[in-house]
């Protein structure tokens, strides 16, 4: 039986002006060199059944703010690039997912989609909560890096193989709490959390940094290649039962 790479939903942003839809090419790459084969989702999809029975796999991810009212939260003047369109999509689709026994990854925006989806709630601007002792994004246009804290006994510990690594940040925002249905993973220094894994979908990670531009790490990589591998796996399943 010949089995083709598996394929990975990947989620875009609309740019602000022109409502282009459009994505960092590190998160084509990254699926690429794991050996998937990426299909963008812009959002709007009024099918999400339809999304499921296509793809291998789903990553969510980096972009704009999540609309405070999507977490019941409060607006502050941080907050941009808010795109409701987008929420309602990358929510519905995120449920959607978590109910199934697809692969899930959230990077970034993608994490928080996650948190909200799973009913957790955002910090609207972390300087305000935990200070810049540690910078997680230096402008609204620049990353930052920093170092985190693998919690020892987690998937993420064994996929990575190490308990200390330094990592590529680029945001303001970050999960409050811990969701239902999730465990921590990782965490900065600060306090922030860096990483969620679910404790019931068979491959959902979250992650608050970026993995995606630092490729030349190989304990990035190896969340994508895991993570590809899992959607592989997946397929080949799915097609065995269907023979």
């Amino acid at each position: 039986m010949k089995f083709h790479p598996p394929l990975i939903g990947v989620t875009t942003s609309i740019h602000s002006t022109t409502n282009d839809y459009c994505l960092r090419h590190e998160y084509i790459t990254a699926i690429r060199l794991a050996g998937g084969l990426p299909m963008l989702i812009p959002p709007g999809e009024p099918n999400l059944n339809s999304i499921l029975e296509w793809v291998d796999g789903i990553l969510f991810t980096g972009g704009g703010d999540l609309d405070p009212k999507t977490y019941n939260g409060v607006e502050h003047p941080t907050i941009y690039n808010v795109n409701r369109e987008r929420d309602r999509f990358e929510l519905s689709l995120a449920k959607f997912a978590l109910e199934s026994d697809i692969p899930i990854l959230g990077i970034c925006r993608g994490l928080e989609i996650l948190v909200v989806a799973s009913g957790g709630k955002l910090v609207p601007h972390l300087p305000d909560e935990v200070g810049e002792k540690i910078m997680h994004r230096q402008a609204q246009s620049c990353p930052a890096e920093h170092n985190v804290h693998i919690l020892p006994g987690t998937h993420l510990a064994q996929i990575m193989g190490v308990g200390e690594t330094n990592v590529v940040s680029w945001h303001h925002q970050a999960a409050s709490d811990i969701p239902n249905g999730w465990r921590l993973a990782a965490t900065a220094a600060d306090g922030v959390i860096e990483a969620l894994e679910h404790e019931e979908h068979p491959w959902a990670f979250a992650i608050q940094w970026h993995p995606e531009i630092s490729l030349n790490d190989t304990r990035q990589q190896r969340i994508f290649r895991t993570f590809v591998h899992s959607a592989q796996q997946r397929q080949m399943m799915l097609s065995q039962k269907a023979s």
